[in-house]
């Protein structure tokens, strides 16, 4: 299913900056690769939204080069995305985190 746009909601700005600060800190300049990566999984949803199976009531894509993934929603021709949440954490605290954004 083709879309004709994706809208991030601050939250999501929120999550990048988390996953860039976590990446710096680990090694200088993973952040902006990460932000980078991320940005260009986000634009594939353009033509890729709604293939992705469902988790927790909403669709997820799994970043490809970090362990995160994309979760958002189709309504009519516009991808929502919700949140890009680590991978590696809890998925009660996932599923927390999905249904005060939902």
């Amino acid at each position: 299913m083709k879309v004709g746009s994706v809208v991030v909601s601050k939250e999501v700005i929120d999550d990048l900056n988390s996953g860039k600060t976590f990446y710096d800190r680990k090694e200088a300049g993973v952040g902006d690769y990460f932000w980078d990566s991320l940005l260009a999984d986000l634009e594939s949803l353009i033509i890729y939204a709604g293939i992705h199976s469902k988790q927790f009531g909403l669709y997820r894509m799994l970043a490809n080069r970090f362990p995160y993934a994309v979760y958002y929603e189709i309504v009519d021709d516009v991808a929502y995305v919700v949140a890009v949440l680590p991978m590696r954490r809890n998925p009660d605290w996932i599923k927390r985190k999905l249904q005060v954004r939902s």
